[in-house]
């Protein structure tokens, strides 16, 4: 994929090409690592939950949001739409790892796997990832 070419005056250059020969620059962020398979409490006092839940469909992203002051919990991870709605927290037993990496500056976002009303609440089953 990469190669090294002579350049004017001695100097050596490396140049990433795709499969077409263009100049392929590397992105950062660019890689999607996944963490864990949880789901999100809380989506029961989401007043806005019926308006909301047939508008989330499988494989939409998240966005995850740090909640140090939060009253219940110093290790509160927030999640809302990409819209910004609320939708819960993750649960209390997985977010301390993922609230210390967040508050070291990585950043970490969600993605949908399945969603199933369950009487005044729904099941939203999430995977977490660190984006790198």
């Amino acid at each position: 994929m990469g190669e090294i070419t002579k350049a004017e005056k001695n100097e050596l250059v490396s140049l990433f090409h795709g499969n077409h020969g263009e100049l392929v620059i590397p992105k950062p962020f660019e890689k999607e690592i996944f963490l864990l398979s949880t789901h999100i409490v809380g989506t029961m006092y989401i007043e806005k939950m019926g308006e909301l839940e047939p508008l989330l469909e499988e494989d939409d992203r998240l966005e995850l949001f740090r909640e140090p002051d939060n009253a219940y919990d110093k290790y509160a991870i927030l999640v809302k739409t990409l819209n910004g709605e609320k939708l819960g927290y993750i649960p209390r037993t997985d977010n301390r790892i993922f609230s210390r990496l967040m508050d070291a500056g990585k950043m970490l976002f969600a993605r949908i796997v399945s969603k199933e009303k369950k009487g005044k609440w729904v099941e939203i089953r999430i995977k977490i990832f660190l984006q790198e």
